[in-house]
């Protein structure tokens, strides 16, 4: 489990199968998130290959809807799934064996996201600026490594929808409030 307020970096090489490397706060290298494609340009899934430890494999779930990907280990154990219950809307529901939770983007403009735990709002923040190409994560409490990285995975393949700022959070935290007011 990542520590609080722990941040990791990422490096980014390759455009049609990109190479995410994770980095720690101390540079580090963590690890390689490589990323699949069909012919078609369509992603697949992922492996993350760590210095330490175990492989993870990232993987399309049959369906139509996007972001529609499990986490997996070398040995086949079941660690988070993901699903996009509308196509239009940028929210990316997450679930792992312990609860659920929701990546939407930030608050502000500019590329990146935030996960946000169903009862005890946001988690992490994942900033994903243009230039240069890669990425700073934000664990502002305690959160599984494993699902910090799949968030990214999943973020990272629709990184325009973030650029746009929400505040898609406040409509299921506050569903009380907003039936009383409507």
């Amino acid at each position: 489990m990542a520590d609080k307020t722990k941040t990791f970096r990422t490096r980014i090489a390759g455009w049609w199968k990109p190479r995410h490397t994770i980095l720690d706060e101390e540079g580090q290298e963590l690890g390689v998130l490589s990323v699949h494609r069909n012919w078609r340009g369509m992603i697949m899934g992922g492996q993350y290959h760590p210095e330490k430890g175990e492989k993870l494999v990232f993987r399309r779930d049959p369906g139509l809807q996007r972001a529609q990907f499990s986490l997996w280990t070398e040995e086949g154990e079941w660690l988070g799934s993901s699903l996009r219950p509308h196509p239009f809307k940028r929210r990316i529901d997450v679930w792992n064996s312990v609860r659920p939770y929701r990546v939407v983007p930030k608050r502000s403009f500019g590329r990146g996201w935030r996960i946000i735990a169903s009862k005890t709002g946001e988690v992490a923040e994942i900033d994903q600026p243009l230039f240069p190409r890669g990425s700073t994560w934000t664990a502002q409490r305690k959160l599984d490594f494993e699902l910090l990285l799949f968030c990214y995975f999943l973020g990272s393949m629709t990184p325009a929808e973030s650029w746009l700022p929400t505040s898609l959070d406040a409509d299921y935290r506050s569903k009380g409030a907003a039936a009383t007011t409507a």
